[in-house]
């Protein structure tokens, strides 16, 4: 056990298989797996969230902790025995865009948790050194925010130009597992890391005390999903994209993909349909398929006139749209989507409600908590006015529920005044600022 030094030593394990994989960029590496040892499970570990929903097993974070020792050496001795026997995922749904649908969500045992984000933390090692600037989701250092920076700036070099709206129908289901093992072992040919792979893809998936077993997909959920579905689009899309297609681009051409959500953004009209005719056809070819409704091609151009606006597209959680700057000046805009501001106006309303008996101090420190996170990522540029009325609907949803704590009184406007005078909310405030990101070196 090496305690504090832990982190450290790890970072000095990734930090060599980095090393190699970037001295061997087109090599399959077969001996990956010997650096996962007792200090790697217990880092592992440590990055494993404690707080998130129990799997098949109802074990909690906790109670695996009781004996951790003992359980992450026994997790090693069957991971690299070959004995460890993958349990199926437990299915949930939770509410997508606007709430009114749902999305299938994987719940992993907290034990699968930790061998996962450390096979994880091996695969990242390998290919950071392969994957291109264009993929921005789940990578380390690099975030939703950067992506959204990116597209503003290509937008604005372009003038708008046209915007391909990508969205692959069901991507997390219908994944096709021969191909991803095909795309691994171009750069993994460890037999230990691909056999667990294996059993996560082929666990099953239980819901309503229903065992099924898809042949497609990987759980949406589970800590490996996110790299693969890195691995997958890598060789898919992006590759393919700026290896083949740009170079074929009579004008510039942009890609910015966040794990399944993406955007290309062309100056050329020509350009733009060129690519949007083959991409079914490359897509097919893995087993993916666009989404007929969603997907579309949006000419983005910047308006001549007050009177002429482009549709608006979204990416991220932002609707992108043209608007005039102070200058009076066109300039792209984003403000939050629609769907995502209903759907947490939804989750404030359920949570008011079902804890409207707590103290009035608690509930300003957990709505404030709420609303610092909302913030925290809906806080960019332009969108001021979306946080503001953010926060005003949260102000009304929180009076509502304050007035009916009792039957016997009622809680006027004025005495609610008062009490968030008291009690106040934070106000909105702008936590990524593209002015401060283009003043930075």
């Amino acid at each position: 056990m090496t305690g504090p030094l832990t982190p450290e030593i790890i970072s000095t394990k990734l930090q060599r298989v980095a090393k190699l994989a970037r001295e061997m960029p087109h090599a399959a590496l077969r001996s990956l797996a010997h650096h996962i040892d007792l200090d790697f499970l217990f880092e592992a570990y440590r990055w494993t969230r404690k707080d998130g929903a129990t799997g098949v097993d109802g074990q909690t974070a906790q109670e695996y902790a009781e004996h951790l020792e003992e359980n992450l050496r026994d997790l090693l001795s069957r991971a690299k025995s070959g004995t460890y026997c993958a349990p199926p995922v437990r299915r949930v749904h939770i509410p997508k865009g606007d709430g009114r649908k749902t999305r299938p969500i994987g719940i992993p045992t907290f034990e699968d948790k930790v061998l996962q984000r450390a096979v994880a933390m091996v695969l990242d090692a390998v290919y950071e050194q392969n994957f291109r600037d264009c993929s921005y989701g789940f990578r380390p250092g690099r975030s939703a925010h950067q992506a959204l920076q990116t597209l503003w700036e290509r937008l604005m070099a372009v003038g708008g130009g046209w915007v391909l709206e990508l969205d692959i129908e069901d991507f997390f289901g219908s994944l096709d597992r021969g191909r991803l093992r095909e795309i691994l072992q171009q750069r993994v040919r460890d037999g230990v890391l691909l056999r667990l792979i294996g059993k996560w893809l082929h666990a099953g998936v239980l819901e309503d005390e229903s065992l099924t077993y898809p042949e497609a997909g990987t759980p949406q959920g589970g800590v490996i999903s996110p790299v693969l579905a890195n691995v997958y689009l890598h060789e898919v899309l992006d590759t393919w994209f700026e290896d083949v297609v740009r170079p074929r681009m009579r004008g510039a051409a942009h890609l910015i993909r966040f794990a399944d959500d993406a955007v290309i953004v062309f100056a050329r009209e020509d350009d733009a349909r060129r690519v949007m005719a083959v991409l079914p056809k490359r897509l097919a070819k893995y087993g993916l398929r666009l989404h007929s409704e969603k997907t579309r091609l949006i000419a983005f151009g910047r308006p001549r006139s007050r009177d002429e606006r482009p549709d608006p597209f979204d990416f991220l959680g932002f609707t992108h749209y043209w608007g005039t700057s102070r200058r009076g000046n066109w300039v792209v805009q984003r403000k939050t989507a629609r769907d995502r501001l209903t759907r947490s106006l939804r989750a404030i309303y359920r949570w008011c409600r079902d804890f409207r008996h707590l103290p009035v101090c608690e509930q300003q420190r957990v709505l404030g908590l709420k609303l610092r996170g909302h913030y925290a990522y809906y806080g960019i540029t332009g969108n001021l006015s979306a946080l503001a009325r953010f926060l005003w609907e949260v102000r009304g949803i929180w009076h509502k529920w304050l007035a009916r704590r009792s039957n016997s009184t009622t809680m006027s406007w004025e005495r609610f005044t008062r009490l968030i005078e008291r009690y106040p909310l934070p106000p909105p405030r702008v936590v990524h600022s593209i002015y401060r990101t283009a003043a930075s070196p």
